[in-house]
């Protein structure tokens, strides 16, 4: 099985892959995290690559993706090469990495999309600041359903985004989730992708009195 984690910048996409691992590691299952290339090939150059190496970054992304999977029952992507290709475009207006990069995201079991519920942090090396999440979370969306690519929004905070996380990773492995809780949560949202009232929504749920409607 091969999970994809896609998100903005600081959206919790490598403290999620460490938490999904350990939870299934604990069932039994060999599991593999997959770091993002982008995020090392930057650390190693110290610059944001050039156009013509973002494929390069893309494809090796996919192929440790693919080496990894050669060895394990689970393999958990901390991003893939869509968001190569979204930051490409974002940066240099070039889309040729699209093709590639939705063609590969076709073969990814489940497609998780992290929320913009988690506070941004600087990090000191590639993040742009927060008003660049929005746009880029759009973009995910866009990409994703351009593509036929279904895919779930992972909100919550600590263990709970760990337990919204695994909850359709243990559906489809035909397991039970360990919290009773989990396997009751239901997204009565598939069909709307406007981040903004997810976040709406969520906000509200977490604190139903600030919406001035206690019965909320």
């Amino acid at each position: 099985m091969k999970i994809a984690l896609l998100g903005a910048e600081s959206t919790g996409k490598t403290e999620l892959s460490q938490r999904m691992a350990q939870a299934l590691r604990a069932r039994g299952h060999r599991v593999a995290v997959v770091p993002e290339v982008l995020r090392e090939w930057c650390a190693r150059e110290g610059r944001t690559p050039r156009p013509e190496e973002q494929l390069p970054i893309a494809q090796a992304q996919e192929q440790r993706v693919d080496a990894a999977a050669a060895g394990h029952d689970i393999v958990i992507a901390d991003t893939t090469a869509l968001m190569v290709a979204i930051y490409s475009a974002m940066l240099f207006e070039d889309g040729t990495l699209y093709r590639f990069a939705l063609e590969r995201q076709r073969g990814y079991d489940l497609t998780l999309v992290t929320g913009l519920d988690l506070p941004w942090v600087a990090d000191g090396l590639q993040r742009d600041g927060p008003h660049v999440r929005e746009p880029v979370d759009a973009l995910v969306r866009e990409g994703l359903s351009k593509a036929g690519v279904p895919y779930r929004v992972v909100y919550g905070h600590g263990e709970e985004r760990t337990r919204n996380a695994l909850a359709p990773v243990l559906a489809l492995l035909g397991e039970q989730p360990t919290s009773p809780g989990a396997s009751r949560w239901k997204w009565g949202c598939d069909k709307c992708s406007d981040p903004d009232c997810e976040h709406r929504l969520f906000t509200g749920l977490r604190h139903p009195r600030a919406s001035g409607d206690p019965g909320l």
